[in-house]
Order: C-alpha cells, then structure tokens, then sequence
C-alpha cells in the first residue's frame, strides 16, 4: 500500500522542519490520535540528525479487530535519519505487534513554496502474511488485512493531522 500525503503549513521552510524535528513531544497535544511521544535516542553525524521515537497512539481497534489485535497495534518506534542539506526526513517505522510482518518506510520532503512550506510525505506499507507469527495459519490473511486496515487508515490522516498540529503550534508560539 502506498502512502501519500501533502500538507501546506503558512511558516518559512527552515522553521517548520525544526519544529517537526526538534518539537516532536511538544506536539503531542495537538495531534488527537497520539497519546504520547517518546524520545529514546538522538544523535548528530555531520549534516544528519538520526532520532528513535516511541509513539503511542490514541485510535480505538475497531470492535471486529479485537480478537486478533491488541493496543500494541497503536504503538510503534520509528527512526529517523534528517538530513539537514536538503531538508528531508527518512523514516522507518517498526510496529510493536507483527513486527517481522509489517514493514513501512518512507520520506518526507519540506519544499518552500512562496511563504509557507509544503510537506511531502511518501512512504509504503508492505505486510507479508507468512511472517505473522503464533496465529494459525487459516487466520493470517485475515489478520494481514485487518493490519493493513488498522494502519493504512492511520498513517495518511496522521501526516495530516500532524501537520496541522504543527501549523497550529507555530501559530500560538511564533511570538515565544
């Protein structure tokens, strides 16, 4: 499944890739489908930055999907490496349930458009059923696609949503 989102943010591209970068915890309350963020690493390697955050996220399972998926469905680590050069983001995120099925990775560009910024956010989500482990084998397709639902209907509002939490965020503190 491939992941594509764009969002426009009304503030200068260097202060918008900050913010996402550097702002990430700070974030959170304005992003309804995290519960919260957590920073594990951070390190600096010439131009690139590389982060490792643990997300947890705030979307009920839907009712059908409980049996088979668990809260660890809603968190996850991602790492990041951000190029400071160019002003991108390479990411990979590592869900904490079906960990060896799931792989998702991706890349956001920030791109100056007259005075505010585009973010562009492509990524794919790809998960093999026979890499789902300790689930018999009649219900691995079936829970491949409640995974695939889970999150595919998660990451592209997130990005979105994100986005607008970081608009909203610079829009209250621009003056701080």
């Amino acid at each position: 499944m491939l992941i594509c989102a764009n969002s426009q943010i009304p503030f200068p591209r260097s202060l918008v890739y900050a913010t996402y970068r550097d702002k990430l915890v700070e974030l959170v309350p304005y992003m309804p489908n995290v519960r919260d963020i957590e920073v594990k690493s951070r390190s600096e390697v010439g131009s690139n930055i590389y982060t490792v955050n643990e997300w947890r996220g705030g979307s009920e399972i839907p009712a059908a999907a409980r049996v088979l998926l668990s809260e660890d469905m809603l968190s996850w680590t991602e790492y990041n490496t951000w190029n400071q050069a160019d002003l991108t983001v390479e990411w990979r995120i590592e869900t904490h349930a079906f960990t060896e099925a799931v792989k998702c990775s991706g890349k956001n560009r920030f791109l100056q458009d007259g005075n505010s910024t585009v973010i562009e956010s492509r990524g794919e989500l790809v998960i093999d059923p026979k890499q789902i482990k300790g689930v018999p084998f009649f219900l691995t397709s079936k829970i491949a696609h409640l995974v695939e639902d889970l999150l595919g209907k998660n990451i592209q509002p997130n990005l979105v949503a994100m986005s607008a939490g970081v608009r909203q965020y610079l829009e209250q503190n621009q003056l701080d």
